[in-house]
């Protein structure tokens, strides 16, 4: 096991890639915490299989647009699991909704930048104080980081650019103590792309990668797990894809 008796924390775990991290820290011997916002059947469900085998886990619901919230789970975190935290896996974020320039106010920007960059932001402050030498940091940014995103998400597009310019000054602040990473998905078969991808969009997609399919959580969550263990001892700073060859960065 890479990570017996390490410590992670992994924000919006309840669900999709953050669920399937979840479960791979597990298998790999990680003692894990749960953030979740809505998904709290899937993030106790997680919690009972992990116990059921042996391993230890919680869950805690919190919105980490709050210091309020962020604060409470580091603290949950340690009194369940001990001082030290080894591992921050940060999936929290998302689109919202899609809206062009002429249809987006500010507070839908401002909604969206807090939702995607300032939570990163507000995790890796909370965190570093307690993690260990050799601790590792994963993000989660996206391909349209890279890209620009689809109609109607710049604003999405512009978080997870800085979210990938927040881990390469991060990865020089923190190290060598402290790892940092971050991950860049394309097309995941996610409930993100069920909400906000038309199926159309999604199958022209997944025809034109060399892979010939969408990606799954658990794809996502092995390259994460990767970047969590000292496998990946000398990367930090990266801002990894994973898109089936969809886009060469």
């Amino acid at each position: 096991m890479l990570l017996k008796d390490k410590t992670v924390i992994v924000t919006g775990g309840g669900r999709d890639i953050g669920r399937a991290c979840v479960m791979r820290l597990a298998q790999e011997g990680a003692r894990v915490a749960i953030n979740y916002y809505a998904s709290g059947d899937g993030a106790q469900s997680a919690v009972d299989e992990i116990r059921a085998a042996g391993g230890a886990a919680f869950a805690l619901r919190g919105d980490l647009t709050s210091n309020a919230d962020v604060a409470s789970l580091v603290d949950r975190t340690r009194a369940e699991f001990g001082d030290d935290i080894h591992g921050l896996i940060h999936v929290t974020g998302g689109l919202v909704a899609r809206k062009k320039v002429d249809e987006m106010d500010e507070a839908h920007w401002n909604r969206v930048m807090d939702l995607n960059t300032t939570s990163y932001f507000r995790m890796i402050k909370a965190v570093e104080p307690f993690m260990s030498d050799g601790s590792s940091v994963v993000g989660f940014a996206s391909q349209a980081g890279r890209d620009g995103g689809g109609p109607g998400a710049v604003a999405y597009a512009a978080s997870k650019g800085a979210a990938m310019s927040m881990t390469r000054g991060f990865a020089k602040e923190l190290g060598p103590r402290i790892r940092v990473n971050a991950i860049c998905p394309g097309m995941i078969d996610t409930d993100f792309h069920n909400i906000f991808t038309k199926p159309e969009v999604r199958a022209h997609v997944a025809n034109i990668t060399p892979m010939k399919r969408e990606g799954t959580s658990e794809d996502t969550a092995n390259l994460a797990v990767f970047l969590m263990t000292d496998q990946s001892a000398f990367m930090t700073g990266t801002c990894v894809d994973i898109n089936g060859g969809v886009l060469f960065s």
